[in-house]
């Protein structure tokens, strides 16, 4: 449960949204942002959310080619993939993590979230919620300090509700939606090589 003084830092994620996969990086600009993951070039703008779905239409959730937007809370920029998973992609991470701190949040219907923490090129925790925890990467006991007060315990099932709560307090990861007529950068992301 979230305290009274926090900042209720990923709120929206907690309503009814079937897949989404968020990126974080560390004080880089958006652009950059967008760059790291492949967005492809000639596709990016500032767009409000009217003239996002006017260019992009039933486009917006693809898989293969996602549309991103992104934003600034704090130091951390993020880029929200509606319907993709390339942040979840191991080359991605990668080079959003070049140089600076990078997590990825994704959640499906299943349900079931992944959880991926990188910095400088490198994976140091990677778990998700099917099954007991089995924390992966470079460093996978990294985060114990923040997991294991929100259940998140090697070995034991994983409480659904605690992945969230593990971004905001470890991390202060937040995600602000755009207010009306807000317009971000955005994006649509070149497929991925086999």
């Amino acid at each position: 449960m979230m305290s009274a003084d926090r900042s209720p830092g990923l709120d929206f994620l907690r309503a009814d949204i079937p897949i989404y996969t968020l990126t974080f990086a560390k004080q880089i600009p958006p652009q950059e942002l967008l760059a790291r993951m492949g967005a492809d070039p000639d596709s990016v703008a500032m767009r409000d959310e009217t003239s996002l779905h006017d260019e992009y239409g039933n486009t917006l959730l693809d898989s293969d080619e996602p549309v991103v937007t992104t934003g600034v809370d704090g130091a951390w920029t993020w880029a929200w993939e509606q319907g993709g998973t390339h942040g979840l992609d191991e080359r991605i991470l990668s080079a959003v993590s070049q140089g600076t701190e990078a997590v990825v949040l994704h959640y499906n219907e299943k349900p079931m979230y992944w959880f991926k923490y990188a910095v400088d090129g490198d994976i140091l925790v990677d778990f998700h919620t099917l099954g007991p925890l089995e924390p992966t990467g470079l460093a996978p006991a990294q985060l114990d300090e923040a997991m294991r007060p929100l259940g998140l315990v090697p070995g034991r099932p994983v409480p659904l509700d605690s992945v969230l709560p593990l971004a905001e307090n470890a991390f202060g990861l937040r995600v602000t939606p755009a207010g009306d007529g807000e317009e971000r950068w955005s994006a649509s992301l070149l497929p991925l090589s086999e």
